[in-house]
Parts: C-alpha cells; structure tokens; sequence
C-alpha cells in the first residue's frame, strides 16, 4: 500500500513539474513590450495667447498711373525703359506731331490776324469817337443839323459794333490756338509725378488710339498691403487701426501699418471685404510682393506643445501620446501658428494628455514609455 502511494505520488510531482515546465516555456515564447527609460514627458496644457487674425494680400503703389494716348498717331519714340526712375513733367514718350504741329501754326496764324482786325478796328471807333465828340459841341450850339450829328454818331456806334466783333473773333482765335496747342501737348506723354516706371506697353512705330495703354508709374515713396477679410471678421476691424505687417520674400516684419480704408461693399464670390493699409516708407518694398497683415483682438485659450515633440511623417504631422498603461503611440494632429518654441496644436490633442517631449527619429510607436527622473 504504501509503495502504491509513492508511486502516485511520484507520477503527480512528474506531471506538475512537466506542466510548470510549459508554462515556463510559453511565457518566454510570448515577446514582451520594449521599455525605453529616461525619456522625457510633457504633460498638454491650455494656455493663453494672444488672439490674431491674419490676412494676407498683395503690395501695392499708393499712387499708380496708367498713362495712355490721348489721340491718334505713331508712335516715334519711347525715351524710357521698366525699372527706370522719372521725375514730373519729364518727357516718356514721343508721338508723331506733324498734323497737330501745322494746326498750332494755322491757329497761329488766325491769332495774328484777328488781333490785326481788333487794332485796326479800335482805331477806327477811336476817330468816330472824336468826330462824334466835335459834333457833339456844334450840334449843341446849333451848328450842325440834326441829320448830321445823327450820321457821325451812326458811324461812331458802327465802329463801336466792328471793334465788338473784332475782339470776338481775336477770342475765338485764341481759343483755337489754345485747342491746337493742347493737341500738340497730347503728342508728348509726360511723368504726372516723380516714380517709377514698371510697364511698357508699347515700342517706337506703334500706331496707338485714344486710350490705348502706353506706360504705367508707381509712386515709389509710399505703398500700402490691400488684404482681403472675411465677413464675420470685418466687424472687429476699424478705420485707424495698427497693424502689424509682414514681407516674407524680403525677410520683413513687424512693419507698423495703419487701416486707411475698409471697402464698404463686399465680394459676392468670396464674400469678404478688401482692407487697406497703409505702410511706413521702406525702400525694400515693391508692388505685387506678397504680404500678411496680423490684427489684435486680444486673448484666446489655446493647447502649445513645443516643437521638438511634433514628428513628421511625409506631409502629416503628429506626436508619440502616453497612455495611461505608458504606451506610446503615434497620433497624428493638425497644427497651427508658431508662437516662439511652441507651436499651437488645432485638433487631435486634449488637455491633460502626456506626450514625449523630445522624439526625435526614435521608433516609439508602441513601447513602454518610463520617464525621465
């Protein structure tokens, strides 16, 4: 009896040993979860930041002229090219003058003529004027008949009337020299201020019309950024206001505007409202550059993580989040402005979760997370 208890009870350790033995087995089978240590770990805060609004727009020459053709002609000679500097009054461009040049001379000539019918014409009611004078002392001591002094005194209101007459036509001689010689001026295309010129529009031998676009300058002193705002933001905008605007392509910021204009009507396609501003004299500044216009309004709750814990994955951005197990996992966010080493997290974050602060190209997707001590 007692040796068929020992040899169950032999049989029951043998067995128990064996199934310790798979255990023992399968747990170092099972892969188990890499730890990384001393890593370190932020926890996302809401904090408060300045509340921007950005527009961006277009640079722009406070003072730009399209200058065209006031008549019709060819064009002999274009004086300046794109780029070049003119001061006011400057010639530009030289149109044919010979039709306009003969009709200042003929007016000329009209003008010199009615003023010779104008002398000739008070020199004559100049001696009826005297005549009549005369008569005027004989009739009144009955010393000329009545017939008489009524026909000198004719004669004086006669050379009164073509001495009008004259002055007449020596003005509308004038108005018609004053006519020719507008035209002629149209013939010279002149600088209406001092700037600079950033379109050519034609070359010599051109046959330009009224109106045809010949040459455009920019007042090269003062610009101003025309940015577009949205509906629901125009209202927190005023005339006056100072803004703060910045020229990425020259590496410009913190230029100092001012809101000149708010255009009251706005854009039926976009449905926003054009801003001007006005902009400090810099000589850097051009037309057509590209710029953001930065608005105040004061203070808003935001989540800013820093930059060193954002990945990049191709065109996605995200963070390696730590959950409560200290798994790490990559989740990927949609970011926003930049403010100092931070950078404003939009969506795929929430207050209060953990996040390894300084990644780098570690794989951690998926690791134990112990932070640093």
């Amino acid at each position: 009896m007692n040796r068929s208890n020992a040899v169950v009870l032999s049989l029951l350790i043998t067995t128990i040993t064996g199934l310790s033995s798979c255990s023992t087995d399968h747990k170092q089978a099972a892969p188990g979860v890499e730890a990384m240590r001393n890593v370190p770990i932020i926890a996302v805060q809401q904090t408060a930041v300045p509340d921007v609004l950005e527009a961006v727009g277009t640079i722009r020459a406070l003072q730009t002229s399209v200058l065209a053709s006031q008549m019709m002609g060819n064009v002999i000679e274009v004086r300046v090219h794109e780029g070049d500097r003119v001061q006011r009054g400057q010639v530009l461009v030289l149109i044919d003058d010979s039709q306009p040049r003969e009709a200042v001379n003929r007016a000329m000539a009209a003008s010199s003529a009615a003023q010779e019918q104008v002398v000739a014409a008070e020199s004559d009611l100049s001696l009826a004027g005297s005549t009549l004078k005369r008569y005027q002392a004989l009739y009144e001591r009955k010393s000329v008949s009545p017939q008489e002094f009524d026909e000198v005194k004719a004669r004086e209101q006669a050379a009164r009337a073509r001495r009008d007459m004259a002055r007449a036509d020596q003005e509308q001689a004038q108005a018609s020299l004053a006519q020719a010689r507008t035209a002629f001026d149209y013939t010279r295309i002149r600088a209406p201020f001092d700037g600079l010129i950033t379109e050519k529009a034609v070359d010599s031998g051109t046959l330009v019309a009224p109106g045809t676009p010949i040459l455009t300058v920019e007042d090269m002193r003062r610009y101003r950024l025309e940015a577009n705002i949205n509906e629901s933001d125009v209202s927190s905008l005023r005339v006056g206001q100072q803004v703060v605007v910045l020229i990425d392509a020259l590496g410009i910021g913190d230029l100092h505007g001012k809101v000149v204009q708010m255009v009251p009507a706005a854009d039926p396609g976009s449905r926003s409202f054009l801003i001007k501003i006005e902009l400090p004299e810099d000589s850097r500044l051009h037309s057509g550059l590209f710029g953001h216009a930065r608005f105040s309004r004061g203070e808003r709750q935001a989540l800013l993580v820093p930059r060193t814990a954002i990945v990049e994955r191709g065109q996605l951005q995200g963070a390696f989040v730590v959950d409560q197990n200290k798994i790490a996992a990559l989740r990927y966010i949609t970011l926003g402005r930049m403010s100092g080493d931070k950078i404003e997290v939009l969506a795929g974050l929430q207050a209060g979760e953990h996040l390894v602060a300084t990644p780098g190209s570690l794989a951690l997707d998926g690791k134990r997370i112990e932070a640093q001590q």
